[in-house]
């Protein structure tokens, strides 16, 4: 602030009351009048001295204030958002605001103040939001302009209908943010040579949600944007599902796609779609565009064959029964279909076991088939085994519980079943009697079937020795196994095999060495956790997600991208839990260490900076995570462009300046400009000059003083008198 004097005002402190002096000028003027009517010598001198006389009386003084001119203040308005990171906008956008800095501090009356816009999630680019805000701390007498470093994508500008072109009307939206500049000039500085090309994927429709089984449609179509719009008619659409090999298609641009989708899995499925690069296009950052749908199940239908009775035969009935999102269909067989002793049909209390309808016609519909105590006594034909196996081996689930019954010639074991089953019982010895309680094995700690049940013996312990082992009850028998060729989950105090599962083809099968599971459920010794093991088992069986021993899941999650590892066995690399390969949206690749949490269980988490498709690979596995919505605001358009805001800049006495590149930047001069005039040149930008103050001192000076003001009066009265007198 510099001092200054100035006029301010003429103020008058009269020598009488305002009445006499009104009472003295209108004799004055009479008295005058009457001299001009007659015709008197010296009229005029009188009226010079009554009128020197009155203006004395009035007092008139001069006003002057001593002034300090406050600095004005600029905003320079630095866009930080999402697509401020494609090519090099960020350097010559900060190469750009550095210059203004430098430049304006060479003004003495300017104080530019640097505020950015950060991201503002899925709402976009909230500039004029930003300005708005910086503008509450700022007197409105002061403000000299805005000078906006953007790429022009800006999502908070009010409109009442779309943005104008550059250069063109201005709509009503656009003139109430003119108003909340306060008529101050608004310069855009875009980081861009110019006008530039871009090409999208948009999604228009796509469900949450499916089930799982049946198709969901998808509606999604491909924009090119920019100069180039239309010189292209048709582009290449690549569908990915969960990393499976690509389905490319050519489809016409601009025309809306519709995509059928598959939902074979419970969980999240993700679903990437990728347009063919347009020649010369900005960024292909939003050429994919990611859905994630996540699969559901109607219902599972579930086939339980109950063999001769025992007393845990309804366990499975109750813990299936008990799952509303399970549909049981439970027989138990105790009359072979080709026995015939000429007993009448109506005399008949058992009902005719419907074998061709469930294992030959229906046997697809079934997503798991228990047979618990079941024996090959004849019950079921061969040819009907075989299809179970069949089953199983293309995409089925079979679970077996397992007592005496299962040694000897009857056994399932010597069917076509044997060839999916996990294990074989032993030749000889077969069944084993005695007290034990079961233990979990040290591959089953790392399996999440049987990681974490209550009461199990911890990591290492010795077998039989864990103080945790002894909260299990006790079983009295098992089947002793050879030829086991799955994943021992549960085994004896000796080692042996208690639960066994296997992968099959493109199905799973799964095997209980013992039949004595049930004296859980009647709290013998102390029972154990017979519903959640069994609930795991059958889980498993039908592919819950959750329960996959080796998976690598990621998920995005309050701005963070959480990877999760389970792996049987322990990871080879020099991090406990492993690495993963971590590709973020715009291709860039980084190893992140996994920290091992659980047993067979490692994560890692970081930032996600970018929303679209992240992809994670531990060399074996590849997820994929979805972050934002399908359409990303924020890059919904990656062009540099002047046709958003272009016509407020313009409609505000400002400009558009595009920077040029990093290598070759074209940066505008700063200059200070009067109110009313351009404040934009074809190389330079200018913020206005306010003028505003604040008043430091009062003086006032008299302008007729009395050592001036009577000698004039008497001066102009003898004169008069004299020129009356001649």
């Amino acid at each position: 602030m510099r001092p200054e004097l100035a006029l301010a005002a003429l103020r008058f402190d009269p020598l009488l009351p305002v009445w006499i002096i009104g009472t003295l000028a209108v004799l004055a003027v009479t008295i005058t009048g009457i001299a001009f009517w007659r015709r008197a010598r010296g009229t005029v001198l009188r009226l010079l001295a009554f009128a020197a006389l009155l203006s004395w009386l009035a007092g008139p003084r001069l006003v002057q204030e001593t002034r300090e001119t406050l600095p004005d203040i600029g905003l320079l308005v630095v866009d930080q958002s999402a697509s401020m990171r494609v090519g090099g906008r960020a350097a010559l956008a900060e190469t750009a605001r550095a210059s203004l800095t430098t430049k304006a501090a060479a003004f003495k009356d300017l104080e530019l103040r640097t505020i950015t816009v950060p991201e503002a999630g899925n709402n976009g680019t909230q500039l004029f939001t930003v300005i708005e805000r910086a503008l509450g701390s700022i007197p409105h007498a002061r403000f000299a302009g805005a000078i906006v470093i953007t790429d022009g994508q800006i999502h908070d500008l009010p409109t009442d209908s779309p943005g104008p072109v550059q250069g063109g009307p201005v709509s009503g939206g656009q003139l109430r943010a003119g108003q909340m500049l306060g008529g101050a000039p608004l310069n855009l500085l875009i980081p861009a040579k110019d006008e530039e090309n871009d090409r999208r994927v948009r999604i228009i429709e796509a469900p949450g949600y499916g089930i799982v089984g049946k198709s969901v449609t998808l509606r999604a179509v491909i924009d090119d944007l920019g100069p180039s719009k239309g010189r292209q008619t048709t582009a290449s659409l690549t569908i990915r599902r969960d990393g499976e090999p690509p389905d490319t298609t050519r489809v016409p641009v601009g025309q809306e796609q519709r995509i059928e989708v598959p939902i074979t899995r419970a969980g999240p499925t993700i679903i990437e779609l990728s347009a063919s690069p347009l020649p010369g296009e900005v960024s292909a950052l939003n050429n994919s565009a990611v859905v994630e749908i996540n699969g559901v199940r109607d219902r599972l239908r579930v086939l339980l064959i109950s063999g001769e009775p025992h007393p845990g035969e309804r366990t499975w009935r109750r813990l299936l029964k008990a799952d509303p999102a399970v549909d049981l269909v439970h027989f138990t067989i105790l009359r072979p279909p080709e026995k015939d002793d000429l007993t009448p049909l109506n005399e008949l209390a058992l009902i005719a076991f419907p074998v061709r309808e469930l294992f030959q016609e229906k046997i697809g519909e079934f997503d798991l088939i228990i047979l618990d105590r079941f024996q090959n006594r004849g019950l079921l034909p061969l040819p009907y085994l075989t299809n179970i196996a069949n089953r199983v081996r293309q995409g089925g689930a079979l679970l077996l519980s397992v007592g005496p019954e299962f040694t000897g010639p009857t056994s399932l074991a010597a069917t076509p079943l044997g060839a999916v089953l996990p294990a074989a019982p032993a030749r000889f010895n077969a069944v084993i009697e005695e007290r034990f309680r079961p233990l979990v094995s040290a591959l089953g700690q790392r399996h999440p079937v049987t990681e974490g049940l209550p009461g199990a013996n911890s990591p290492g312990d010795p077998a039989g020795s864990s103080p945790r082992a002894a909260s299990w009850g006790v079983w009295h028998r098992h089947i002793q196994a050879d030829t086991v060729r799955g994943d021992v989950l549960m085994e004896s105090p000796r080692g042996q095999p208690l639960l066994a599962l296997d992968r099959v083809g493109q199905g799973r099968a799964a095997l209980l060495l013992s039949d004595q599971i049930w004296l859980w459920s009647r709290g013998h010794d102390g029972g154990g956790p017979q519903n959640e093991l069994l609930r795991r088992i059958a889980h498993w069986l039908m592919r819950e997600p959750e329960l996959e021993e080796n998976a690598l899941t990621a998920r995005v999650h309050d701005g963070h991208l959480i990877v999760e590892r389970r792996a049987l066995a322990p990871a080879a690399s020099d991090a406990p839990g492993g690495t993963v390969e971590v590709t973020d949206p715009a291709g860039a690749v980084v190893t992140v260490p996994l920290a091992e949490t659980a047993f067979g269980r490692a994560s890692a988490s970081l930032p996600v900076s970018l929303p679209g498709i992240w992809r994670v690979s531990d060399g074996d596995r590849t997820a994929f995570a979805a972050a934002g919505a399908a359409n990303p605001l924020e890059l919904s358009d990656l062009r540099a462009t002047a046709t958003i805001a272009g016509g407020l800049a313009r409609a505000s006495g400002g400009g558009i300046h595009w920077l040029g590149t990093v290598d070759a930047p074209d940066l505008p001069d700063l200059r200070r400009t009067e109110p009313g005039r351009a404040a934009s040149g074809g190389t330079w930008v200018g913020l206005e000059r306010r003028h505003d103050h604040v008043v430091t001192g009062v003086t006032s000076l008299s302008l007729l003083p009395t050592t001036l003001s009577l000698p004039l009066i008497l001066g102009l009265l003898v004169l008069a008198w004299r020129r009356e007198g001649r």
